[in-house]
């Protein structure tokens, strides 16, 4: 309160001479503006990704005609007499009625007896409840289907498929295991340790036992180089994701990229890799910003949903980690307005003497020995070694921000100020809005 009525005196606003631009980020459901010098900003660094069409269903039609190095769906249904379809929880903006009902039809067409579970995977999180499963499949298929959520912690409903390449226990959803046919559908952006969402992430940790996931998030493999957003090759992570789909034999998949409205501006189908890689390939193109080395980076989680807790906002800090020189500030603006988003999460970095003694301790951590919300406070303690984290928020508590080794004030312009302040007067601004919808470079 101090810091807004000082605001509003002028006691706080930056003494800008000359040019400046306006940015804005969003926040919550509506966004936060600053002035920024000219002299000082590098750029504002945004995906290219195309609008919607308008025509979402046709998108989703036409990736079923010509699907990528598989047979069309129809076909491979033919003669089954089960199949599974995988479909993402709420947690995911996947547009279900879209593409649902058209997999309902293709499964159908030469097979109309074929019996068909939709199995929601949830992975680590809650069950997912009736009324979103309306929300995101709508009335007519939630009454007429045969319905499963995915629980991690249910034993009855897992089997043991052997060992992942990490060591691990492959656990999967025992419906996934028994079907003849099993399918996925899913969203692909990029992901801040798998490279990217969707395709094989459908099955691992979408439809997997807890303690597969967790060997999966293990610290050794969230500290690989290769564990970053938009990377592929080399990533432990997505080698044991794959490895998983490989195993229960995700014969098919239905993948589609998004705009920032939710939109569908393209469809991917096909065999579980290759059509995969497709998009992700296509999201690259449109994603991947080359950012200069910036003293300060101003970044956001695309406002709600995903920047309603602490938690949701590291995966935009890792946008601005990879942008900011080593000692620089990021500041995130994030609502959070849920607070910190996971108890462990937030006990582990509040407990801590020091961000460096959490990497510490959490490099110790056996592959086998992974906890809940490891991997979220080591993403963080890694960032915080490396630099100074402003979280820019009114709706969270400053105590609980300050508590996880982050300074918090209220208004975007008053961080900048305070970061101008630490870096001098030529410090370089980076500014990329939407942390979590981009893949980031340094521009060499």
């Amino acid at each position: 309160e101090k810091l807004e009525k000082s605001y509003k005196s002028g006691l706080t606003k930056p003494n800008m001479e000359g040019v400046v631009s306006m940015i804005r980020i969003p926040y919550g459901r509506t966004a936060m503006e600053a002035r920024v010098p000219e002299n000082n900003l590098l750029g504002v660094y945004s995906s290219r990704l195309p609008e919607s069409s308008g025509n979402e269903a046709e998108l989703v039609r036409e990736a079923l005609d010509h699907p990528i190095d598989s047979p069309p769906l129809e076909e491979l249904a033919k003669g089954k007499k089960s199949a599974v379809v995988i479909t993402s929880d709420h947690t995911r903006p996947v547009p279900s009625r879209v593409i649902m009902p058209q997999i309902l039809e293709r499964l159908r067409r030469n097979s109309p007896d074929i019996d068909i579970t939709i199995l929601v995977a949830t992975g680590f999180h809650r069950g997912t409840t009736r009324a979103e499963l309306v929300e995101k499949l709508g009335e007519e298929i939630v009454a007429a289907e045969r319905i499963v959520v995915h629980d991690s912690g249910d034993a009855a409903s897992l089997v043991n498929l052997g060992k992942l390449p990490s060591g691990g226990d492959l656990i999967l959803n025992k419906l996934a295991v028994e079907t003849e046919l099993l399918v996925a559908e899913g969203f692909i952006e990029p992901h801040f340790f798998a490279g990217f969402s969707g395709g094989r992430k459908s099955v691992l940790p979408g439809i997997a036992a807890r303690e597969t996931v967790l060997a999966n998030h293990c610290s050794e493999f969230i500290q690989s180089p290769y564990a970053r957003t938009g990377n592929l090759d080399g990533n432990p992570i997505h080698r044991d994701m794959l490895f998983a789909a490989e195993r229960v034999n995700l014969a098919f998949i239905v993948n589609v990229v998004i705009d920032h409205d939710k939109r569908i501006v393209r469809a991917f189908a096909g065999d579980r890799e290759k059509a995969h890689r497709a998009g992700c390939e296509f999201l690259e193109q449109q994603c991947r910003i080359e950012v200069p080395e910036a003293d300060i980076v101003i970044t956001g989680n695309g406002g709600y949903p995903l920047d309603q807790n602490i938690y949701q906002a590291v995966k935009g800090m890792t946008a601005g980690e990879a942008a900011c020189r080593p000692g620089g500030t990021i500041i995130m603006v994030a609502s959070c307005s849920d607070g910190h988003g996971g108890e462990s999460f937030f006990r582990t970095m509040a407990d801590a003497a020091s961000p460096a003694a959490v990497w510490e301790e959490t490099l110790k951590v056996p592959r086998n020995r992974t906890k809940p919300d490891q991997w979220e406070y080591q993403i963080l303690a890694r960032i915080l070694r490396r630099n100074r984290v402003i979280l820019v928020t009114h709706d969270c508590v400053p105590e609980m921000v300050r508590a996880m080794h982050m300074e918090c004030v209220p208004l975007l312009d008053s961080a900048l100020r305070r970061a101008f302040e630490r870096h001098g007067a030529q410090a370089k601004v980076a500014v990329i809005p939407d942390g979590v919808s981009v893949i980031v470079r340094k521009k060499s």
